[in-house]
């Protein structure tokens, strides 16, 4: 069956190539576009198929030595070689296979909020803040904050913020839940650990297409910004709340100067909140097992503890557990990334068997 679909996927890329060195294909701005997009996607499944082709090949001639008795224990040793490779290859193939969320390589927003914990909590989500921040600016993708709620101490009740950067979906999904915090904070005298809890919950950014708004279903109400900016932030209704009618979701922006802006970035956030309420819905309707991203806050409902005394990191869906404390929470999140994917993988491969 593998060989099949590998053979169907090799002929693809092939075909592709063929395609996109036709006249007719070159002069289609949008077709030319598509295909090459697919060609891209397909490189690199394209580069390990021939890989393990090669290594079934090779495999079959050592095992058609055997029989020779001036060879046989080249033959074996060479088949000791082989076998794992291949089956090393063969998952790798295998997970290609896999079928591919469709939002893999949208553009994200994310949302941070201080759970339980007060100022402690609020404190530990400027934290997160910038780890994400940092581990968006390491990738090359861009980041727009689009509202906040700071504290007096530097931290932040609520902030919402755009990653966009090719395949930035795919690889911070993952982060949604609540994060546990556990450490002395500055104002605790006795050296008491104090746990705290943050909300982060990772929307795939809707297009205008996955979602439809009517505009007799809003309210957008316009008011004065708030904290800093220069002198026009407080003297001119920029700021821009939408009130979503059917479903009573409300979103804000205040952070850009123009009113205009503002409203864009509202309705981004809107379009990308109906969109995630719309595939929970399917998601519940399918009765899978997957938890809602963000509860209530509550420290009990945790994906993952970040221990300060112990300078340690725990992701508790695998078990996984870094000391790398101080890395991780300069951006630094691809170990935990790629074991999580990994896992997710793995299930995914379980299933399918």
């Amino acid at each position: 069956m593998i060989i099949k679909k590998l053979e169907n996927i090799e002929k693809r890329y092939l075909e592709l190539e063929k395609l996109l060195s036709a006249p007719e294909i070159i002069n289609d701005r949008e077709k030319f576009q598509a295909y090459s997009k697919e060609l891209g996607d397909l490189r690199e499944f394209y580069a390990k198929i021939k890989d393990y082709k090669s290594v079934l090949n090779e495999l079959t001639e050592a095992k058609s030595l055997l029989q020779d008795q001036e060879m046989k224990e080249l033959a074996k040793t060479e088949i000791d070689r082989l076998e794992p490779l291949k089956e090393k290859l063969k998952k790798e193939l295998e997970v290609f296979l896999l079928p591919q969320d469709p939002l893999d390589d949208r553009n994200i927003i994310i949302e941070i909020r201080a759970g339980a914990g007060g100022e402690e909590a609020a404190l530990f989500a400027g934290e997160l803040l910038r780890m994400y921040l940092r581990y968006a600016e390491r990738r090359g993708w861009q980041t727009e904050i689009i509202s906040s709620s700071p504290t007096g101490l530097g931290g932040y009740k609520e902030v919402i913020f755009n990653v966009i950067g090719q395949g930035a979906y795919s690889r911070l999904k993952y982060e949604g839940g609540a994060h546990r915090v556990q450490r002395v904070p500055a104002t605790e005298a006795s050296g008491r650990i104090h746990t705290s809890a943050v909300t982060v919950a990772v929307l795939p950014e809707a297009e205008e297409v996955d979602v439809k708004i009517d505009e007799k279903d809003l309210r957008i109400d316009t008011y004065r910004a708030g904290g800093p900016g220069g002198q026009n932030v407080n003297k001119v209704s920029s700021a821009i709340r939408i009130t979503h009618l059917p479903t009573g979701l409300v979103v804000a922006c205040q952070e850009e100067r123009s009113q205009l802006q503002n409203r864009a970035k509202a309705m981004t956030l809107l379009r990308s909140r109906l969109l995630e309420n719309a595939q929970e819905e399917e998601r519940k309707k399918r009765i899978t097992a997957r938890r809602i991203m963000v509860g209530t806050g509550d420290r009990s409902e945790k994906i993952r503890t970040y221990n300060f005394p112990q300078s340690r990191i725990t992701d508790h869906r695998i078990g996984f557990t870094t000391h790398r404390f101080n890395d991780v929470l300069d951006g630094e999140l691809d170990e935990i990334i790629e074991a999580l994917r990994a896992a997710d993988q793995a299930a995914k491969l379980a299933k399918a068997d």
